[in-house]
C-alpha cells in the first residue's frame, strides 16, 4: 500500500515514515502543499496521510487535490479547535487524529479507513505467517494451514486490528457481523484456542494472541 506522508517536521517524517514501512507500508514524504500536490499529481496512492498546517499553506487544499484523484485522506493535526476538524471533514477527509498519537493507533486507523475504502492489503504478514485475503490462503513458514471458516475469520479480525486490546464482546459483535452466524462465549473460547494451537510457535505460552486478564486480547505486532 502507497502513503502520501504531508508533514513539515524533519523528525516526524523520519520517526513515522520508518515506523510503516515497518508495518509493511511503501512511503512518500512531502515537506509542503506544493510538494504534496506535486506528488499526488505524479503518482498514485492508496491513501494520504496530511498534516493541517504547512510552511506553504495548509492540508485543506491538498486534501481537496486527493480527493479529486479518489485517495483518502486522515488529517495529522496539532490543532484541537472544532471548527478546522470539522472544517477537513466537511471537505471530505476520511478521518483525523491529533497530535501527539501513538503510532499503533494512527496504522489502525489506517487501515479501517483502507477497509472503508476497500483498499485493504490483499496479503498481511505476522512473522511467519502470511495471510492472503484474496485466495483465503495461510501459511506459515510457507506451509499451507487449514483452517475452519470462523478460525480464519477470526484471524483475519485480529489482523485487521493489531496492536489493540479486542474484549470479548468485540470479537463476539465482529464475528457475528462478519460470518452473520451466531457466535456464544463458549465457542470463541474454543476457536481462539484451536487458532492458537495452528498459528502459535508454542501454543500454551501464546506469543502472538496475547490474553489480557480480566480485559480480552491482543495480536502482538
Amino acid at each position: 500500500m502507497g502513503l502520501l506522508l504531508v508533514e513539515d517536521d524533519a523528525a516526524i517524517v523520519e520517526n513515522l515514515s520508518s515506523f510503516l514501512q515497518l508495518e509493511g507500508f511503501a512511503v512518500r514524504c512531502a515537506y509542503g502543499q506544493k510538494q504534496a500536490i506535486a506528488c499526488l499529481d505524479n503518482w498514485s496512492f492508496d491513501l494520504a496521510l496530511v498534516d493541517l498546517s504547512l510552511p506553504d499553506g495548509d492540508g485543506f487544499q491538498v486534501c481537496a487535490r486527493a480527493k479529486t484523484k479518489g485517495v483518502p485522506v486522515i488529517f495529522l493535526t496539532a490543532a484541537a479547535d472544532e471548527a478546522s476538524v470539522v472544517t477537513g471533514l466537511d471537505m471530505g477527509a476520511d478521518d483525523y487524529i491529533a497530535k501527539p498519537f501513538r503510532p499503533k493507533e494512527l496504522t489502525s486507523r489506517i487501515r479501517s479507513v483502507l477497509r472503508r475504502a476497500g483498499k485493504s492489503l490483499s496479503v498481511q504478514t505476522l512473522g511467519d505467517l502470511s495471510v492472503d485475503t484474496v485466495t483465503a490462503q495461510v501459511t506459515k513458514g510457507g506451509v499451507e494451514l487449514s483452517l475452519s471458516a470462523l478460525e480464519y475469520r477470526l484471524l483475519l479480525t485480529f489482523l485487521n486490528h493489531r496492536g489493540e486490546l479486542l474484549t470479548r464482546d468485540r470479537l463476539l459483535d465482529e464475528l457475528w457481523e462478519l460470518g452473520g452466524d451466531y457466535v456464544n462465549d463458549n465457542t470463541l473460547t474454543v476457536y481462539i484456542k484451536r487458532l492458537r494451537e495452528k498459528i502459535e510457535p508454542d501454543p500454551q505460552a501464546p506469543a502472538l494472541i496475547r490474553t489480557v486478564r480480566g480485559k480480552g486480547y491482543v495480536l502482538e505486532t
